[in-house]
């Protein structure tokens, strides 16, 4: 369905803006552990100097700590905006490496909650989501699910499997070695009542991406700004490795994405169809 592929462009645009600093490692940079080690190896490197952790290191080094540590966040809540292909598009939940995640969605004037538990998905949203994210049945499908949560297990035409991936998401940090070489650093800033250091890349074409790193405990990234681009937007990452609750909805409030009639399944089926290939499209 066509809100598949809105969540595969949040996903891509975030990933993308934290991913790509990784290029900028020179080898002196933490490489990726897994588990336990590569927490409690960001957090010593973050606390090896006090008053500066990053005394002596480059943009570039910084941004490679800041990758590695973020890549090694068993979980973490992403919230903002973006815009993609000048549609803006908003987003504030929480997910961990299990796979479980919970938040809120919007766009076109529509807003919708989610939540994954296990291997099946529910989506609620309100009637101007469920009109902009699918294309056609429209007016069946948003009074059936009007007051309900849609259950969409993976595996199913409707499946949005990988929105709530945090491994998937991260999983490309780091490949690309070249396309963000050469950070710069600009002046120490305050995010979300934490210090950070502030990286600053400006790519050709007039795109500006900001990147602010935690400059107390594990050097995370708490924010990722990029101006001047087709996808442009703002995004803060916080909570990292806190507990995500994710809780099924009562099953009288659910109805089951097969069970929405062949009429609207048929539209979900040819809408998720259509929203896979402009997702591939958006992350080529």
């Amino acid at each position: 369905m066509a809100a598949k592929r809105k969540f595969l462009v949040i996903a891509v645009v975030w990933a993308a803006a934290v991913a790509g600093p990784a290029g900028c490692s020179t080898g002196d940079g933490l490489e990726a552990q897994s588990g336990t080690e590569k927490i409690e190896a960001v957090d010593a490197v973050a606390t090896k100097a006090s008053g500066n952790p990053f005394g002596g290191l480059s943009a570039d080094q910084i941004a490679a700590e800041a990758v590695a540590a973020t890549k090694s966040a068993r979980s973490m809540r992403i919230a903002g905006k973006v815009t993609s292909g000048g549609e803006p598009l908003s987003v504030d939940f929480a997910v961990d490496s299990k796979g479980s995640c919970t938040g809120k969605i919007g766009m076109k004037g529509g807003n919708a909650q989610l939540r994954q538990v296990g291997k099946v998905m529910y989506i609620k949203g309100d009637e101007k989501f469920w009109r902009a994210a699918i294309s056609s049945q429209a007016d069946a499908i948003t009074e059936l699910l009007k007051g309900r949560w849609m259950k969409v297990p993976q595996g199913t035409a409707a499946s949005m499997e990988g929105v709530c991936d945090l491994k998937a998401m991260i999983a490309d940090m780091g490949k690309d070695k070249s396309e963000l070489r050469g950070m710069a650093k600009g002046p120490d800033a305050v995010v979300g009542g934490k210090p950070v250091a502030t990286l600053v890349k400006k790519k050709p074409g007039g795109e500006t991406l900001t990147m602010y790193v935690a400059k107390k405990g594990a050097p995370y990234v708490l924010k990722v700004v990029r101006t001047g681009g087709a996808e442009s937007g703002a995004l803060t990452f916080s909570d990292y490795n806190k507990p995500v609750k994710a809780v099924a909805p009562p099953p009288d409030q659910v109805v089951d994405v097969d069970n929405l009639g062949a009429a609207a399944a048929g539209a979900l089926s040819a809408s998720s169809a259509s929203g896979s290939r402009s997702g591939t499209a958006v992350g080529a």
